[in-house]
């Protein structure tokens, strides 16, 4: 029998040896493929030729943003082996308008056709940003077509930009307006026994409701219906211009399509080009045919046409640093959650960001910096480290302009309120000046599973943090405080850098959420323009705008840094495989994790968070 077990167990060592052998392999394997695509990218990217009278195709792929993360090769795999082109997640806006502004310098370049089938998610004040490009190389008399099967409305607002609309038979347009519609887990919170213990402050602070509501407040509804309505202004106003169409063609189409489409039999191609919104409907031979014809060929297919990416390669990409200019405004990019520590691209790290702005302060050749926030907020600590920092750069001498972007909000706004001057874009969301702490604890979830916790200790406080017993009262009073003084000293944050009453701040704060064009009558900014207008002032502030470059600042990760942030970015594409998944349960995942989600990775030391919740959709 004793002989017996041992060669059982033998065979589940072997097996178990076997099994390390293999998953130690093909993490080798994987770690080998990406290091194979790296020096593959590197070294074959060929050479692009740019004939006359060629047509740019301007391919908006994935997310707009300010800085990419780290990029996935598994991500692109996963296209590939579902028969899709491989494609980045993300777009720089800087090098979409780069090509842009090249373009409209370059006469070899005869037209801009714009490809926005694959665009992601984008802000308003982005796209306005993509769209005064266009007019700039429109202004030249060469003409930019906007063709796409069907128009999400985020493509059709860039496709108003357009000298041409068209739109395929079987296509049309999909104008709904703006909505706020978070996802609420109180009731499934109760269901599962978790307790969620809620200490925060500010009466529009609504970052926390889907936690403890099981619907929306009225006082989140009234501000998300401000804010909201801003926006659709903004976006109606932009459209109706463009196109040269009413304001009632807009309102019309959105509040009454069914009566509209049964006036053409159900036809959306048809209801687009009859209420103006687009002027041709053509299948795609048609569209190539013109396409042609711009290029100024006569056989249909047999243009040159060189695409956005390989332009990019041709002329470069926009400013990287390593400039020997005397006199730089530094732009530096806060874009994401806050988070404590040091954090990869696309995440505002506090001691990442802090060790960036110390570069800019100990560098003698950049004159005045630019930050260019488009956060959220997150950490409450974090944000503390980098407006400390920020305090620090000021105390030197040298300007601190801020400039905001799609959102600059709760810890953005923290990390934004010492600076000279805040420019924001008439659509950026900002305020939330408010803090919360959330902390679950799961003891009546491990009673229904009979398990229970139970012990001794020397003082009240004595069992801590332990998420498998309830909070002590002495434990809610001391959180509930740190709360308190934390929101007190974010309004003395503010106060003291705009210059606020304190009667005035304490009436626009509570988490409140502005659009820029409101926070500027306000004072929570001083003037509304993009990143090119901020980057003006600093220099004009530091005595240099007659002679100055646009400095970015970036951190250059070391060897080792970079290898582990390919290996995480592509362990997180592996484990989610959300290529795989139904149409609904990646909307749900989004939902979730635009609602919820957020919470647990913010991790701030305190479990204080100065963030925004904002999860309205274009």
């Amino acid at each position: 029998m004793r002989n017996l077990l041992r060669s059982i167990l033998g065979i589940f060592r072997f097996i178990g040896r076997m099994l390390t052998f293999v998953r130690n392999t093909a993490f080798n394997l994987l770690f080998l493929l990406v290091i194979l695509i790296v020096i593959i990218a590197l070294f074959t990217g060929g050479t692009h030729r740019l004939e006359d009278n060629s047509l740019l195709v301007l391919s908006l792929t994935g997310d707009i943003v300010e800085e990419k993360q780290p990029v996935s090769s598994a991500g692109k795999l996963f296209q590939e082996m579902q028969g899709e082109p491989a494609r980045d997640a993300e777009t720089l806006l800087q090098d979409i308008l780069h090509i842009i502004d090249r373009a409209t310098e370059d006469d070899r370049i005869a037209a801009i056709q714009l490809d926005l089938k694959d665009l992601g998610n984008a802000g308003i004040d982005q796209l306005q940003a993509i769209g005064a490009a266009l007019k700039r190389f429109r202004a030249t008399g060469r003409q930019v077509i906007a063709a796409e099967d069907l128009y999400t409305q985020k493509q059709y607002y860039l496709a108003a930009y357009a000298d041409l609309v068209a739109v395929n038979p079987m296509g049309g347009v999909d104008l709904h307006g703006f909505g706020a519609y978070p996802l609420s887990f109180r009731e499934a919170l109760d269901k599962l026994k978790i307790n969620y213990h809620v200490f925060r402050v500010g009466t529009y602070k609504s970052a926390i409701e889907p936690i403890t509501r099981d619907s929306m407040s009225p006082e989140a509804r009234r501000q998300n219906a401000l804010w909201l309505a801003s926006l659709w202004d903004s976006y109606v106003a932009d459209v109706t211009q463009e196109r040269k169409i009413s304001r009632a063609n807009i309102d019309t189409y959105t509040n009454f399509v069914d009566r509209l489409l049964a006036d053409v039999d159900g036809d959306t191609a048809k209801l687009a080009l009859k209420t103006g919104l687009v002027d041709r409907i053509w299948t795609r031979p048609q569209l190539q045919s013109h396409l042609a014809a711009l290029a100024g060929t006569s056989s249909g297919r047999d243009y040159t046409s060189i695409s956005s990416a390989d332009y990019l390669r041709l002329i470069g990409p926009a400013a990287q640093g390593g400039s020997t200019a005397l006199n730089k405004v530094g732009i530096l990019v806060a874009q994401g959650n806050i988070l404590p520590g040091k954090q990869p691209s696309g995440v505002v790290g506090g001691d990442t960001l802090a060790d960036l702005i110390k570069v800019a302060r100990e560098d003698a050749t950049v004159k005045a910096v630019v930050l260019r926030i488009n956060s959220g907020g997150g950490s409450a600590f974090a944000s503390e480290i980098i407006r400390q920092e920020l305090l620090e750069l000021k105390k030197s001498g040298k300007p601190l302009v801020v400039s905001m972007g799609t959102m600059a909000a709760s810890g953005g706004y923290w990390i934004a309120a010492d600076a000279d001057q805040i420019w924001a874009a008439p659509t950026t969301l900002t305020g939330s000046i408010g803090i919360f702490g959330a902390i679950p604890t799961f003891e009546n979830t491990l009673a229904e599973l009979g398990i229970h916790s139970d012990g001794i200790g020397t003082t009240p406080l004595a069992s801590g943090l332990n998420l498998a017993r309830p909070l002590s009262p002495q434990l809610q009073a001391t959180i509930q405080l740190s709360v308190d003084h934390g929101y007190r000293q974010f309004l003395a944050i503010v106060q003291q850098g705009r210059k606020i009453d304190r009667q005035q701040l304490e009436s626009i704060a509570e988490g409140r959420v502005f659009d820029g064009r409101t926070a500027q009558k306000i004072g929570l900014v001083d003037e509304l323009g993009g990143l090119d207008e901020a980057v003006a002032a600093a220099a004009d502030l530091a005595g240099i705008a007659d002679d100055f470059e646009p400095y970015p600042i970036r951190r250059s990760p070391s060897l080792g840094e970079w290898m582990l942030e390919k290996l995480a970015a592509e362990q997180q594409a592996w484990s989610k495989l959300s290529l795989s998944m139904p149409g609904i349960v990646q909307d749900l995942h989004r939902r979730f994790s635009a609602t919820f989600g957020p919470l647990p990775l913010l991790a701030d030391p305190n479990g204080l968070y100065a963030y925004c919740f904002v999860t309205g959709s274009l």
